[in-house]
């Protein structure tokens, strides 16, 4: 644009007869406004009287805003055809600080974009600095609307907005902004500072800003603010893949047009970290992204490998651990497009445009995990040093994020393995109760419960129903899971009753609380169920520590809970177990739990608890198929915490299979009892079974007789097995021992633990039970 001079043509008398457009574009006064009225009008001030004599100085005009504008003059006499001088041509150099002094100079040369506006939003004045971020000179935008020199966007309303404050207030402004400046092609931010400008008298005549160039510092924060971003929305969970993907969709597109995460194969299982090879390296793509639907732009598909060459920026990430920097035009970016375009040529006219890319290693630590690449394509920004430390950054964030999911996941699975190893493959036959069973771990973050269910045949056809639960997650709950379910089965073996052996059990936790030296067996704790079901008299005896009560289902008759007493849990310690017994009609459901059933922290117990008696009532064709109705019906979609379920049907053994006797404490009436036996096992078929149950009860019977207390009592149970069974009063229990050469007796439990499959004996309430069992033949 061609500068405009200002000039004004002034006759002798002192009035105004030419008024040109620069002098309109500085007073903002019009030619029929100002042409014919005395000059004098157009001054705010008087002319200094040396200026007049010179012809040339300083003169204030008043603008038609009301501010004053002080301007540099010259006037040059116009003559006459006699030679007299008619009046004046006056004129002023607008590119020009009227003041040549030191301010001047200092708002000139400043190193921050300055400028001057009048009240009304017109130029007035630009240093030099701001004619370069404008693209154009100062003569072009003096007197010209701000607002019809920039473009009609958000950030130059914002920039108006604020000039008109200051000028309707009179207070200074301070506000930042980021803006696409008319000259170089990128984002550019500003921090502005606007003033306002008063003459002598106080009066606003103009507002002053500066403009710092921000760019730096605001791009500096706007990677500070996605670091801090990603520390909210990466790794919420512990699924490597899914941490990958909020990776992606963190950086796109704020940060990269396109973006892939690879991974080391080891990292997606459960292997340990080999090293980095130096030669080809294989990575495993588990997520990509770009604001291109579908993300054309990948050349490996999801879930598919990609053998990277020594010479590739990832492959060169991962061998030096440090971010790797490609531009276009560069041998080794060239090379990696042609590849990725030889490998996928259908998204070819989506690579079109890439000109930089970052690959960044993905460490934690001191374990190379994978490799994060991002590409720009759309955004005119090269990747740069700042751009490379704010990768490795977030690589590091994520790399443990990806290593904390990695090692949650090997322990889940170390976990589980444990916990399948310690619970019961194959429950042992017995004929007490019909058995269903079902174990589902959690899918939480905190891992694999210590949750256990365990069926124990006992001596005479009874069975033990144990469920239990270890509070607290992972492999140490685990572990402790294990050894309390030996525990249970040890204690289980010397036939104590139910709240005697949660005793001894909680002895035990107590114990290897005080013997573990963090202490951890004491603060995870554990609950336990423990019931003993006999067949025969169809009773169920059961006692609790911390645990909830089975729910009972007679046939005919609705589900309900058992009335019992809850107890402490284990590990309390100094603390009575209570035991409930009730009769059991045969065919009657007895289903045990653990609290992760019915207990959760979006759930309400009372409406789980009437969800568990609403499915065992229903009708089920087995109870394989009772128990998966169960955990449909009162089950979330996803447990929060680990649920073991016991479904026991009763069985109940008649008086066609059980024959007891009376026994008379007279060594002469062994013969007799060797005899019913003998008649008894006829009857039922056994006979071959005879000789060996002859001997057994002739020294069972025997021993009670001449050790024992009376009353004595002679039982025959014809289940899986045959067994016999001598009780007395005595609580003393019997013990093998190695007879002499000349000894005459000490033989006879010697000879039943041969002859018999398994023997052994148990307290009851009025003494002891002496007990031995043989195969049936087949």
């Amino acid at each position: 644009m061609e500068r405009v001079a200002a000039a004004a043509i002034i006759e002798a008398l002192g009035r105004v007869t030419g008024w040109s457009e620069g002098a309109r574009l500085l007073t903002g006064r019009a030619p029929q406004d100002v042409v014919g009225r005395p000059a004098a009008d157009l001054l705010a001030e008087d002319v200094p009287a040396g200026a007049l004599e010179a012809r040339a100085g300083t003169a204030v005009l008043r603008h038609v805003h009301g501010h004053r504008v002080e301007l540099a003059l010259t006037a040059c006499p116009v003559l006459g055809p006699d030679g007299e001088e008619t009046g004046f041509v006056v004129t002023t150099d607008a590119s020009r600080p009227p003041d040549p002094g030191l301010a001047a100079q200092a708002f000139q040369q400043a190193s921050m974009s300055m400028s001057v506006f009048d009240l009304q939003q017109h130029y007035l004045r630009l240093n030099d600095v701001a004619c370069r971020v404008m693209g154009v000179p100062e003569e072009t935008l003096t007197g010209r609307f701000f607002m019809d020199t920039v473009e009609d966007a958000e950030h130059s309303h914002g920039f108006l907005r604020h000039l008109r404050q200051v000028a309707a207030t009179g207070r200074p402004a301070r506000y930042e902004s980021s803006t696409g400046a008319p000259a170089p092609n990128r984002e550019q931010a500003w921090s502005v500072e606007m003033w306002p400008l008063r003459d002598g008298t106080g009066e606003l005549t103009a507002v002053a800003l500066a403009a710092f160039d921000s760019t730096e510092q605001y791009w500096a924060r706007r990677r500070l603010a996605l670091l801090n971003e990603a520390a909210t929305r990466i790794g919420t969970s512990l699924d490597v893949v899914r941490t990958a993907e909020e990776v992606v969709e963190l950086l796109v597109p704020k940060y990269a047009d396109f973006v892939s995460v690879d991974l080391l194969d080891w990292v997606l299982g459960a292997d340990e970290p080999p090293g980095v090879p130096e030669d080809q390296i294989v990575l495993r793509r588990v997520a990509h992204g770009s604001g291109t639907e579908g993300t054309p732009e990948a050349a490996v598909r999801l879930g598919q490998t990609d053998v990277y060459l020594p010479s590739s920026p990832p492959a060169r990430a991962l061998r030096e651990g440090r971010a790797v920097l490609s531009q276009a035009g560069e041998p080794e970016f060239v090379r990696w497009v042609a590849e990725r375009n030889a490998r996928s040529p259908e998204g070819r006219r989506y690579r079109r445009g890439v000109h930089s890319m970052i690959a960044v290693p993905m460490r934690a630590r001191g374990t190379q995990l994978g490799v994060l690449v991002g590409v720009r394509i759309s955004d005119p920004d090269a990747y740069g040093p700042d751009d490379a430390v704010f990768a490795e950054e977030l690589a590091s964030r994520v790399a443990v994020c990806v290593d904390n999911a990695r090692r949650f996941a090997r322990e889940r699975t170390t976990a589980l393995a444990l916990q399948h190893s310690l619970l019961p493959r194959g429950l042992p036959g017995q004929a007490a109760v019909e058995i269903a069973h079902r174990y589902l771990p959690c899918g939480s973050l905190a891992g694999i419960g210590g949750d256990w269910f365990d069926v124990i045949p006992l001596s005479g056809s009874r069975v033990a129903l144990v469920v239990g639960d270890v509070v607290g997650h992972g492999i140490q709950s685990s572990a402790t899971m294990g050894r309390l379910r030996t525990a249970v089965r040890t204690l289980a073996d010397v036939d104590l009753p139910p709240d005697e052996l949660l005793t001894h059990l909680d002895d035990l936790v107590t114990h290897l609380g005080s013997e573990d030296s963090g202490g951890e067996v004491a603060e995870l704790g554990a609950t336990c169920l423990y019931a003993v079901y006999d067949p025969v008299s169809r009773r169920l005896g059961l006692a609790a520590a911390g645990h909830p009560a089975p729910v009972i289902v007679r046939p005919g008759s609705g589900a309900e809970f058992v009335a019992m007493s809850a107890g402490p849990p284990l590990g309390v310690g100094g603390l009575p177990f209570e035991a409930t017994e009730l009769e059991l009609p045969e065919g009657s459901v007895v289903a045990l739990f653990t609290d992760g059933l019915i207990e959760d922290r979006d759930r309400d117990v009372d409406r789980a608890t009437e969800e568990l008696c609403r499915a065992l009532n229903a009708p089920a064709d087995s109870l394989e198929a009772l128990g998966d109705n169960v955990l449909k019906a009162v089950l979330p979609e996803q447990p929060g915490d680990d649920v073991a379920l016991l479904l026991a049907r009763t069985r109940a053994l008649g008086g066609d299979r059980v024959a007891t006797w009376d026994v008379d404490p007279d060594p002469a009436r062994v013969a007799a009892y060797r005899q019913a036996v003998t008649e008894r096992l006829t009857a039922w078929g056994l006979d071959e079974t005879a000789f060996v149950t002859e001997l057994v009860v002739s020294e069972l019977v025997t021993n009670a007789i001449r050790y024992g207390v009376p009353p004595i009592q002679l039982r025959l149970i014809r289940d899986r097995a045959l067994i016999c069974e001598v009780s007395d009063g005595s609580s003393t229990s019997p013990h093998l021992r190695r007879a002499h050469a000349f000894d005459e007796g000490g033989r006879g439990l010697l000879l039943v633990a041969q002859l018999t499959q398994r023997w052994g004996s148990r307290q009851t309430g009025s003494g002891k039970t002496i007990w031995a069992e043989q195969p049936l033949p087949v």
